[in-house]
């Protein structure tokens, strides 16, 4: 009888090592720099030309990620049933390291499944859509919320129907205060926006 229950726990010990193996062998691959050879998956246009914070997904099935021009679009990718599923990897910008919402950096991603995002807010997007901005401290995002409106949300709680329903392109940018700024500065007076490049 002990020999069978040390058998069976070796079995077990073993199966849990092979798991472990497994997933140190997957473990997701690191994301791109962004350069200007980055163009939009949705939009056909150079990734580094829209301000608020960008998105790449690595797909096992191609070298090269799939770029979005704001975190709201690589989002929808998941979402969609018409993409690939073969995801390995998911980043958005952290914006909480970003120098600022027209250039919110080349290297600062974060994983986009352990961000929080402020949604709702009245900051827009690349393309002058409604944003979900991501960070990687849950303060920072705070901190954009309380300055810009909005709530902080983490990945599997942002709605379907925000991502794939929110505001029609404007045409028009709010650059909205950095979550570091002081209280009231950095974003515009009400009704002042930036126009979009």
């Amino acid at each position: 009888m002990k020999r069978v229950v040390l058998l069976a726990a070796f079995a077990g010990a073993l199966a849990l090592a092979g798991c472990n193996d497994k997933k140190t062998a997957e473990a997701p691959p690191p994301p791109h720099e962004l350069t200007d050879a980055a163009i939009g998956h949705y939009c056909g246009m150079n990734v580094l030309e829209h301000p608020g914070p960008k998105g790449q997904i690595v797909l096992a099935s191609r070298p090269e990620p799939v770029w979005f021009s704001s975190a709201r679009d690589a989002i929808s990718f998941t979402m969609l049933p018409e993409e690939p599923k073969d995801i390995r990897a998911i980043y958005v910008s952290d914006m909480g390291k970003a120098p600022s919402w027209s250039e919110p950096g080349t290297k600062n991603w974060i994983d986009a499944r352990q961000a929080f995002y402020v949604i709702g807010s009245r900051a827009r997007g690349g393309m002058g859509a409604e944003e979900a901005v991501p960070f990687s401290e849950k303060k920072a995002a705070e901190a954009f919320a309380k300055d810009n409106g909005g709530r902080v949300v983490a990945f599997s709680d942002v709605p379907k129907d925000y991502i794939l329903g929110a505001g029609e392109a404007t045409g028009s940018v709010e650059e909205p205060a950095p979550a570091d700024a002081p209280q009231g500065r950095g974003a515009p007076a009400a009704g002042q926006q930036h126009h979009a490049h």
